[in-house]
C-alpha cells in the first residue's frame, strides 16, 4: 500500500484537472494491479471523472451547478441560514453534498483504467482561491 497528497491551487469556482499528476504518481509506484482511492479533504469541493477533450463540458457543468445552487444573495436562496462565511459558502456545501468527494479507479499494469476522454477533476465550489488537498491511496 502507498499513499500521497495532491495539492491543487484553485482561483475560484470551476473544474481543475489533475489527471497527469495522479498518473505520474501511479506510474512511479511500478507496474501494479491495484485500486486507487481519492478523497478531497474539504466540504466545499468535489471530485469528478469527466470529459477532458472539450472545455465546454467544464463550462457547462459550472453553469449548471451555479444555476442549481446560486449564491445566498440570490432571492431564491433566502431560506438558507448558513451565510456568515459568504454568499458562496452554503451553495458550495450543497454542491459538494450532491457530487462525489471520493473516487475509486482500477489500476491495471501501472496505469489508471480511464476511458479515452476521461480526466480527473477537482470541482471547486467557492469563489475565492484555495489550496485543496486530495489524498490518494493505492491498495
Amino acid at each position: 500500500m502507498s499513499h500521497t497528497v495532491f495539492e491543487i491551487s484553485t482561483h475560484g469556482q470551476g473544474l481543475y484537472e489533475f489527471t497527469d499528476e495522479v498518473a505520474r504518481w501511479v506510474a512511479g509506484e511500478g507496474p501494479l494491479e491495484a485500486a486507487l482511492t481519492l478523497i478531497v479533504q474539504h466540504t466545499s469541493a468535489s471530485l469528478l471523472i469527466q470529459e477532458n477533450a472539450d472545455p465546454d463540458v467544464q463550462v457547462d457543468l459550472k453553469a449548471y451547478f451555479a444555476h442549481l445552487a446560486p449564491p445566498t444573495s440570490d432571492p431564491s436562496m433566502s431560506y438558507l441560514t448558513h451565510t456568515y462565511e459568504g454568499p458562496d459558502d452554503m451553495p458550495a456545501h450543497i454542491k459538494a453534498s450532491m457530487l462525489p468527494i471520493t473516487l475509486t479507479i482500477p489500476i491495471i499494469s501501472g496505469r489508471m483504467a480511464l476511458g479515452t476522454w476521461q480526466g480527473l477533476y477537482l470541482f471547486e465550489h467557492r469563489d475565492r482561491a484555495h489550496l485543496r488537498r486530495v489524498v490518494g491511496l493505492l491498495r
